[in-house]
Formats: structure tokens, sequence, C-alpha cells
């Protein structure tokens, strides 16, 4: 299987992946985590392709001389219209990839305009919440807290708990300023905001005591705990 496979190095996989499927790529990006210390045995190779056209836009997951890699192929409609829809749900991921990642490919006039509009995306930072989603935040993290409170289910407490910590990072990450990230990223994300909150956080889990007491704390931030009162229209 193509999976097992000896590994050559992530940029020459890379490389050799966008020439054999892209040969005509207006620019192509290899995702700088690889390339870090943050790199793990599990990590893939996140490649973003921008061509002329047409079989641009999609995604594809698979396995190329040992190495599972994520293609996000895109053509500068499409790549105008993900970085624009990334900022509003405050999850820059593509323009991360383009920005500071290793280029595969491409012409450089491409290559340029495709990491100047990743950066400024980056630039930019997040839009800031509205009146309705604080309320909103708010209100789930305060209904997310009563069910704790009253959980006497370990495996249903887990579950809230868990729900809990997100949503606490993320409200913690907006009421910043700064992006939001999902699964291992939100945690660096919110080790790079505030490193202290995140290491307060991080020992929570597990521990329902200390999970309100610091969700409570981030709540505070916001204007406390918020339930009645709440109004959604059309809902």
């Amino acid at each position: 299987m193509d999976n097992e496979v000896a590994r050559t190095e992530p940029a020459e996989a890379a490389r050799a992946i966008v020439t054999d499927r892209f040969p005509d790529a207006r620019a192509a990006f290899l995702s700088a985590g690889i390339l870090s210390p943050r790199r793990t045995p599990t990590s893939d190779l996140d490649i973003v392709v921008v061509l002329a056209g047409p079989p641009a836009p999609y995604r594809e997951s698979l396995h190329w001389r040992g190495w599972p890699v994520e293609l996000f192929v895109h053509d500068a409609d499409s790549l105008g219209r993900y970085f624009a829809s990334d900022t509003a749900r405050r999850r820059p991921t593509l323009a991360r990839m383009c920005s500071d990642a290793e280029v595969l490919a491409g012409d450089q006039d491409s290559i340029t305009t495709v990491r100047e509009r990743a950066k400024s995306v980056l630039a930019a930072g997040p839009p800031p919440l509205s009146s309705a989603e604080l309320g909103w935040a708010r209100y789930v993290l305060t209904d997310l807290l009563d069910d704790l409170s009253g959980s006497a289910d370990p495996g249903e407490a887990a579950v809230i708990g868990w729900n809990l910590w997100t949503e606490t990072a993320e409200l913690a990450l907006v009421l910043a300023g700064r992006w939001l990230g999902t699964g291992k990223w939100l945690l660096r994300e919110l080790r790079a905001a505030d490193p202290d909150l995140a290491d307060r956080m991080v020992a929570a889990i597990g521990s329902p005591a200390r999970l309100t007491q610091v969700a409570d704390e981030v709540l505070g931030r916001a204007g406390g705990r918020f339930w009645a009162g709440l109004r959604v229209a059309g809902s």
C-alpha cells in the first residue's frame, strides 16, 4: 500500500505530487507546520494549489510516497471566497496555509499575489463580536454551566465539560481580538493569546469545579452569566 512506502522528505514529496498532478499550477504551497518542531509522526502534508480554472475548486485526501496528504485546490475566485468565509467564521485556515508556506511551484506573480492576500487577511484580524453574538455566547456558556452543575452522570458531565471548555476558549479568544482554531489549533491559539489562561484551562480538564471557575472568569469579561432574557428572532 502507498501509505506503507518509505517516506521522502516532506517538501520533496510535496513538490513531486504537484509536479505529477498539477504541472500547470499557477502557485502551490506546502503549509509550514510540517516543517516545524510541531511535526508529529501523524502529521500530513497540507498543500494549497492554485489553478487557472476547473477542476478547481475541490479538496482531496490521499496517500503519496508514505505521506497522508490534504490537497486544497483553488482558482483565484474560490481562493478569495474561502479567505472571506474563513474570516467571517474567525478561522483563517487557508490564509495561514499560504502566508508563510514553503513555495512548491508556480509563477512569481501568482505566488506573490496569493501570499500578499493571505497576509492581509491575517493582519486585518477577525471581526469583533456583534452584540447579538456576544449575547448568544454568554447564553451558551451559562446553559452549559447549569447543565454541568446539575449533571449526576459522569459520561454526560465529561461531554458537557468538553463543550464548556471549547466555548470558554473561543469566547476568550474572540474577546481578545484573536483568531479561533479547531482541535489542537484552539489550544495553540489560546496559548499564544493568554498563556496563563491556557495553562489553567488545561489543568481544568476533567475537573468540573476548576472548569466552572475559569468559565465564570471568562464570562465575567463579557458581562457575566446570561440566560433569562435571551430572544432570538426566527427561533
